[in-house]
């Protein structure tokens, strides 16, 4: 298979010619979506190759009972899956009642994909000779709407070269789908209604256990050279299936077209009762505007996202290809308008991970929808957590925790803790901090303090309260520890004092107790209110900054470095310089047993936390920190690259970021990890904004101020960047000799630029 079969352009992910061996792999670099459903980029026509059919609704998924051998205190009772919808997208096309399927094509030539990601539309081209000799040419466009989030369109044209033809066109909505990824195959959908009016179907639908109702729709137009036909449809339909059958004799060279419009209501916007009603409204509004108004408003929608969202690259079109990518699927996954949402590792692109959220959201994406959009944003994902404190006390209650103590969890669609993999689920306790540092960040960024005494702080002393009891006292260090944890590096498992859980516990206590001080001085009701809900004495929070005060944290003075976990120099240190480059990823080529016993990094670590605690820490501390552990480090977790990138940039070593931002940017469009068939890394793509932004651009907030520190890769003549920062617009461009600001605001914004102060004023560009 060709990993490197993308053609580099700056505003599309373009493929030609047809190779059956990349159609699961382009089914995932193609997907779609509009922050409410998604779907794999599956061909619309019947396809009979191997192929990962997907379509996604945000929010609705499904406890997959956990496999486990025997069971476990405090063990998940499930695993949330992200299901697989009913479809809406099928279009099966018979040509002389011969199946138009390119798996069994003769001949299929001038194949061309493209997902343009400018203007948000995914299309198809090819010419196909079927078994029968009858040669068609086939064009596809669809998009999911940004503007009617309920909505998706498909126009589809069949043009006969070689002779007349009769052409029909089957479009169908199923409700008789599987999960390709499941434990038990349980039926995931129970079937309720299936009815059809007009040109018009619907399939009324419930989950199984969480009792999710949806609504699949469509309704189709045909068009003979553009202008509209009436046929009678034939109509087929059953328990899960109703299709449309329009059939018409079509001169050689005429083009016969279907426009279908397709989606779902979901009762999570809707009463139950009125999904069929509101699935019609949707249709009234698609048919009324048409596919061409419809594109319009998408391309209008998306001008509006990458007003602000993009980043330029002058001179390297696949570095300007692969950021792109990555800010254009972060767009489709989420948009900041449901705080019920969240942002799910794989998005709408396969159903790895489960589709849930991970801390992933709070490391990684929160500075990405901070910068890149209104402050609310960020917001409402704090909010989302928030919402779910009961849970995560629950989900340490059922650990043994007490008093209020908060366990986030690993992984969740709802507060509950779904994953199932004990060395992670019990032991990968760190995502704790992740959460606490986020709130630390929302408001260090947008100065809105408001947040903490409303909600936050409720959420810290939940954390706090956990990493207190989780921490023991040993006498033999004389120093509190805490043991049997996996750290972001999953590659060691129940490790002993992991150097970024421990400090990152001792931060969040201190944090804490910083922030009561603060909401007892300047917002005494909610002090009073929060004081007594959490029955919080200052007694207990003096306990908190004892165990702070004396956490232990191993540091080799031999190597003059913090050490990952107190073993790690017991392991056999060969670099991955000397690692045979066939053992390779060793995540897919090795034992666990083995991976677990080497000195093999899966992600950045010890240098996570000199990330997220930059200033506490000296340049030089992070570049011995840097030398020791980088040459260990394999880079097989998606989010590890963009954190070296951005420390690499740190330290100058300007060709050492390149390499790493190209392999974050291009992570999915290169296949890295020989596994792009399962779906995309969608929260490790907001890291490949971090490398250009505060990477090479060297953005950061230091004592209430934005400071940058801009560098250029040499391979690079120029790039530019927005940024909002408390409500005003700054565009940075940098090329190799200056770098220039330019201000959308009401007011003058100081800035340090290389350590000095710069003012700039609304619609003045200033050079530096």
């Amino acid at each position: 298979m060709n990993l490197d079969y993308i053609i580099p352009n700056p505003w599309s992910i373009l493929e030609e010619g047809f190779d059956p061996d990349q159609v699961k792999a382009s089914e995932s670099l193609f997907s779609i979506g509009n922050g409410a459903m998604g779907q794999r980029a599956n061909f619309e026509e019947a396809y009979s190759g191997p192929t990962f059919q997907g379509s996604y609704i945000a929010g609705v998924y499904y406890p997959d009972k956990t496999r486990v051998g025997w069971w476990k205190n405090g063990y998940p009772e499930y695993f949330a899956k992200v299901l697989n919808a009913p479809n809406w997208i099928g279009i099966n096309v018979f040509i002389n009642d011969e199946a138009l399927d390119l798996h069994t094509c003769k001949k299929v030539e001038n194949f061309k994909r493209e997902l343009n990601m400018k203007e948000g539309w995914l299309s198809r081209s090819f010419v196909a000779t079927l078994q029968n000799d009858i040669k068609v040419e086939i064009y596809t466009k669809r998009f999911l709407s940004l503007d009617i989030d309920e909505l998706g369109a498909i126009d589809y044209s069949v043009k006969p070269l070689n002779s007349d033809a009769s052409i029909t066109y089957r479009p169908f909505i199923d409700s008789g789908i599987t999960n390709e990824d499941t434990n038990w195959d349980d039926k995931f959908w129970d079937t309720l209604n299936v009815s059809h009016e007009n040109n018009q179907a619907f399939i009324q639908a419930k989950t199984m256990k969480t009792d999710f109702y949806t609504c699949t729709f469509m309704e189709s137009q045909v068009f003979i050279d553009g202008k509209s036909v009436i046929i009678e449809p034939i109509i087929n339909a059953d328990a899960n299936f109703a299709s449309f059958s329009y059939n018409y004799n079509v001169k050689q060279n005429e083009t016969y077209t279907i426009h279908k419009f397709g989606g779902y209501t979901v009762d999570r916007n809707h009463s139950k009762s009125e999904l069929v009603n509101a699935s019609k409204a949707v249709l009234e509004k698609a048919t009324k505007s048409g596919f061409a108004a419809l594109l319009d408003a998408q391309k209008e929608a998306w001008s509006q996202i990458w007003d602000m969202a993009d980043i330029t690259i002058d001179d390297d079109v696949k570095a300007q290809q692969g950021i792109r990518f990555n800010i254009f699927h972060l767009n489709q996954t989420y948009l900041g308008t449901d705080a019920q949402l969240n942002i799910g590792p794989k998005g709408f692109t396969g159903e790895k991970y489960g589709g849930s959220t991970y801390w992933d959201t709070e490391a990684y994406c929160i500075p990405f929808y901070m910068a890149t959009k209104d402050q609310s944003v960020a917001r409402n994902l704090l909010t989302y957590r928030y919402k779910h404190l009961e849970k995560a006390i629950e989900n340490a209650e059922k650990l043994g925790f007490k008093n209020g103590a908060a366990l986030y969890p690993m992984v969740t669609m709802n507060g509950e803790e779904c994953h199932n993999e004990w060395e992670i689920t019990f032991e990968e306790i760190h995502r704790n901090g992740a959460i606490a540092f986020a709130i630390f960040n929302y408001y260090r960024y947008t100065d809105d303090f408001s947040y903490i005494p409303e909600m936050g702080l409720e959420v810290l002393i939940g954390i706090a309260r956990f990493w207190h009891q989780r921490a023991t006292f040993s006498t033999d260090k004389n120093k509190y520890v805490i043991l049997g944890v996996t750290g972001p590096n999953e590659y060691e498992n129940n490790v002993n004092n992991n150097w970024y859980t421990n400090y990152i516990a001792q931060w969040c206590m201190k944090y804490t107790a910083e922030s009561i001080d603060k909401v007892e001085a300047e917002f005494s009701t909610d002090f009073t209110r929060i004081m007594n809900k959490a029955k919080l004495s200052k007694a207990e929070v003096n306990e908190w900054l004892e165990v702070a005060n004396n956490m232990y944290f191993p540091f080799s003075e031999k190597q003059n470095v913090y050490l990952q976990q107190d073993g790690f120099l017991d392991k056999e240190l060969i670099t991955v310089a000397d690692l045979d480059k066939e053992e390779r990823p060793i995540n897919q080529k090795w034992s666990w047993d083995r991976i677990l016993r080497s000195p093999y990094i899966k992600q950045a670590d010890v240098l996570q936390g000199m990330y997220f605690f930059e200033d506490q820490f000296s340049t030089e501390e992070l570049e011995r920190h840097f030398d020791f552990y980088e040459p260990f480090t394999v880079h097989e977790s998606s989010l590890s690259p963009c954190v070296h990138s951005i420390q690499a940039a740190k330290l100058n070593r300007m060709e050492q970021a390149y390499m790493f931002y190209l392999q974050t940017s291009r992570l999915d469009l290169d296949d890295y990890n020989h596994e792009v068939h399962e779906g995309l890394h969608i929260t490790s793509m907001a890291g490949t904004w971090m490398s250009i932004v505060e990477g090479f651009g060297g953005m950061r907030i230091k004592n209430d101020t934005l400071t940058f520190e801009p560098k250029i890769p040499e391979q690079w003549k120029g790039y530019s960047f927005k940024v909002n920062f408390r409500n005003q617009i700054l565009k940075v461009s940098v090329n190799q000799n200056e770098t220039q600001f330019e201000l959308e605001g009401n007011h003058d914004l100081q800035i340090l630029v290389n350590d000095n102060l710069v003012k700039i004023s609304p619609n003045n560009l200033v050079t530096v």
